[in-house]
């Protein structure tokens, strides 16, 4: 029996737009991101990926969803995430971030701080999907 051990959080893959949906409305790609895999394998279909995500100051992930769930953690700086209905979840260092999965669970990650921002984040998602399923902004504002 394979162990699975899990260390992470939140973040982002990017697709282009065109694969994702098709909608006169632009999807927001990600700004100043950057993810390391630390793990990856697939069992029964199913994909386990852990990735060490760092977003600089005033970067962010772009509007996104997930097609599985997201399982992290805060290891540095502050992670501010924006939802579909506009409003904000602020997490600092030490928190632990789960994201549902979805098109009704839209959210943008930012790095509003001073310093960069890192997360280790666990993706379990349907085998040979993207981390991340990049969408327009619901209305947000940048």
């Amino acid at each position: 029996m394979k162990t699975v051990r899990w260390f992470a959080l939140l973040a982002v893959a990017t697709v282009p737009a065109s694969t994702v949906l098709a909608a006169p409305a632009l999807a927001t790609p990600g700004v100043n991101i950057d993810a390391v895999v630390i793990s990856q394998s697939t069992v029964n279909g199913v994909d386990y990926i852990t990735k060490e995500i760092t977003i600089q100051p005033g970067g962010s992930t772009g509007w996104h969803y997930h097609d599985g769930r997201v399982f992290g953690v805060v290891r540095e700086g502050t992670l501010t995430r924006n939802m579909a209905d506009c409003s904000e979840v602020v997490s600092p260092a030490g928190s632990a971030v789960t994201e549902d999965s979805g098109p009704n669970h839209v959210h943008i990650g930012r790095n509003l701080g001073p310093v960069p921002l890192v997360l280790w984040v666990d993706y379990i998602e349907p085998a040979g999907s993207p981390q991340a399923e990049d969408v327009p902004d619901p209305g947000c504002g940048p």
